[in-house]
């Protein structure tokens, strides 16, 4: 079994996480994330940026979805 990858998680309202972890680059170009009552969405933007002396993949928020009641 494969190491979960450390992904940075960029934009997005404010509380969103500033990590996340997926299984793969290829299997997971999006992600997304329980926030409150929805869902931040986050897709793989094929860039990297340095978070906490590492080179981390960066996923850029692209827009949020509300759970069905």
């Amino acid at each position: 079994m494969q190491q979960p990858i450390r992904v940075m998680l960029s934009g997005g309202p404010d509380g969103s996480p500033p990590t996340w972890e997926v299984e793969s680059l290829e299997s997971e170009t999006r992600v997304r994330v329980l926030r409150g009552n929805g869902y931040e969405h986050f897709e793989f933007v094929n860039n990297y940026a340095e978070c906490d002396g590492e080179l981390l993949p960066v996923y850029r928020w692209q827009y949020r979805t509300y759970i069905a009641e």
